[in-house]
């Protein structure tokens, strides 16, 4: 394995980790605030990778992703949360449901931030130094594609992803049994969609999904175009 290889790798690994950790960690923040201490009991409001491992979301998925040179998302073990804690639990659903995009929106806008800051002479320190190089060359710009990647991937309206959090809002109240029924299958659509249909047809509309969203929006808000 060459060194730039290494590199890879390992720009992407740092950059991985903490959005996913903040993502939950996020989750369970919002809800805590909200009146809900079960993240907090449970040990996960700490930074900890360790406590928010899931063997595949976090470890199998993005590792094939890489491999793959496809755009590298996954999840977390999700956040134990009790929403009878909630005034408004239908409300308070999606505000937690909600802070793990919003904290990959804020670091991917972060990570724009410095990459616009150090923008005037990011070309000269990258010749003279290599780290600085691998920071603002691979790192940086991982680092934002990653977050926005994991914000709209979780943004799909399909459980148990975050954007489902929308149709618990939305569903009445008198019709969420049906809703919950329905959840119970989504998983494997969503697991159809990720792997089924780019083997059979060889195209994977969650690749063009996230192009168009976390590419266009990541070319729009850093320096130059990294997607």
């Amino acid at each position: 394995m060459f060194i730039s290889d290494i590199a890879y790798y390992a720009c992407i690994i740092l950059a991985f980790v903490p959005a996913i950790v903040l993502h939950e960690v996020s989750h369970g923040y919002a809800a805590y605030r909200l009146g809900d201490p079960t993240a907090k009991r449970a040990g996960r409001l700490t930074l900890n990778p360790l406590a928010h491992v899931d063997p595949f979301g976090t470890v199998l998925l993005p590792l094939m992703l890489m491999v793959a040179h496809a755009p590298v998302f996954g999840y977390a073990k999700p956040v134990p949360y009790n929403p009878s804690y909630f005034q408004d639990k239908r409300k308070g659903d999606v505000i937690v449901g909600l802070a793990g995009p919003a904290a990959n929106l804020a670091q991917a806008l972060l990570g724009s931030a410095i990459a616009w800051l150090l923008y005037g002479v990011a070309g000269s320190l990258s010749e003279s130094n290599v780290v600085f190089s691998y920071f603002y060359g691979l790192f940086l710009p991982y680092y934002v594609l990653i977050n926005l990647f994991l914000m709209f991937f979780n943004l799909l309206p399909i459980p148990p992803l975050d954007g489902s959090c929308i149709y618990v809002y939305l569903v009445p109240k008198n019709r969420m049994d049906i809703y919950y029924k329905i959840e119970r299958y989504a998983m494997p659509v969503l697991l159809i969609l990720l792997f089924v249909l780019p083997y059979v047809f060889r195209v994977s509309p969650i690749s063009m999904y996230m192009g168009a969203t976390a590419g266009n929006l990541a070319n729009l808000i850093y320096p130059f175009n990294i997607y």
